[in-house]
C-alpha cells in the first residue's frame, strides 16, 4: 500500500526516511522536481529501474535519465566530457538542463537498452536534491503512464501509478512544467536534441557553438537542402519526453562516488535515452 508524506516546510524528516527505505527496498518513489513529478528508482538495482518501466508501461528500448545531487557528481558518472558540454553543465546546473554523455565503464547498472551513454540531470528542487545526495544516483522519469500528460501535482501521479509506488512526496504543485532541454555532448560540439525550458539562444550565450538537429549545418545540411534526419537512438521518438527530473545546498559528492561502486551486472549494451 502506498504512503504519501507531505515534502514542504521544515517537517521533512519523516518524508526522508520513508523515501530512502522505498529506494533502499528497490521500490518506487514519486517526487517533485522543478519540471514536472518524476517517478524514481534506484539507478544500481536493475530490478527496481525494470519495475519503474513496468510502472510506465514502457520497455527497455527507453531507459529512464538519471537524477544526481551536484554538478560535482557528473565525472563519477560520465567520462571524456568535452570542454563546452562542462560549461553548459556548470552554467545550467541546478536547472532544466540534460545532458547525454559517455558513461563510465566502471559503473554496474542496468537502466535498459543503451548505447554506453546516460542522460544526467541535477534538478532545481532543493529538498529533492537533499534525496538525492541520501540516496545517491536516481533512474527517474516523469510520473505518469506512457504516453500521458505528465503530472504536475502528487494527486495526478497518484491518479495513473497508483499502488505500484511505495511512497508520494507531495511538494505542491510544480511550477515549471515545461520539460529539460536535452543535449547530446559526447561529442566536442554539443548538440541539441529537444528544446525545452532553456532556448538555443541561451545556451548560446554560454556555448555559441551549440548546433540544433532542427538546424542545418555545413555538417548536417544533406545536398537537397532538407535538415539531416540523424537523430541519435539514444533519442525516443515516438514519444515526447515530458520530463527527467537540483538546490541551494550542495550535497557532498561522495554520496554519488559511493553509490557508483555498487556492484551488479554490467550491460551489454549501454544508452541512456531520455524519458517522457
Amino acid at each position: 500500500m502506498s504512503e504519501r508524506f507531505d515534502f514542504t516546510g521544515d517537517e521533512l524528516a519523516p518524508a526522508y526516511r520513508a523515501a530512502v527505505d522505498a529506494i533502499e527496498a528497490g521500490d518506487l518513489v514519486v517526487l517533485p522536481t522543478d519540471t514536472v513529478y518524476g517517478l524514481a528508482a534506484d539507478a544500481f538495482k536493475s530490478d527496481a529501474v525494470q519495475r519503474l518501466l513496468d510502472a510506465k508501461g514502457r520497455g527497455r528500448d527507453m531507459p529512464p535519465p538519471v537524477l544526481i545531487s551536484v554538478v560535482e557528481s557528473l565525472d563519477a558518472l560520465a567520462t571524456d566530457v568535452p570542454e563546452a558540454g562542462r560549461k553548459l553543465c556548470e552554467k545550467f546546473w541546478p536547472g532544466p538542463l540534460t545532458v547525454i554523455c559517455h558513461a563510465q565503464g566502471s559503473l554496474m547498472w542496468d537502466l535498459g537498452e543503451t548505447q554506453g551513454t546516460v542522460a544526467l540531470r541535477v534538478p532545481d528542487h532543493e529538498n529533492t536534491r537533499e534525496l538525492l545526495s541520501r540516496t545517491g544516483p536516481l533512474a527517474v522519469s516523469s510520473a505518469n503512464k506512457s504516453g500521458q500528460p505528465a503530472a504536475l501535482d502528487v494527486y495526478d501521479a497518484e491518479e495513473q501509478l497508483g499502488d505500484t509506488v511505495a511512497v508520494y512526496l507531495d511538494g505542491g504543485e510544480v511550477t515549471g512544467g515545461e520539460p529539460s532541454t536535452i543535449i547530446d555532448i559526447t561529442t566536442e560540439t554539443p548538440r541539441v536534441i529537444r528544446l525545452g525550458a532553456l532556448s538555443l539562444a541561451q545556451l548560446r550565450e554560454i556555448v555559441p557553438e551549440v548546433t540544433a538537429d532542427d538546424e542545418p549545418t555545413a555538417d548536417n545540411k544533406p545536398a537537397d537542402d532538407k535538415p539531416a534526419d540523424d537523430k541519435p537512438a539514444d533519442v525516443v521518438a515516438d514519444e515526447k519526453p515530458a520530463d527527467v527530473v537540483a538546490d541551494e545546498k550542495p550535497a557532498e559528492p561522495t554520496d554519488v562516488a559511493a553509490e557508483a561502486s555498487k556492484q551488479g551486472e554490467k550491460p551489454a549494451n549501454p544508452d541512456v535515452r531520455p524519458a517522457d
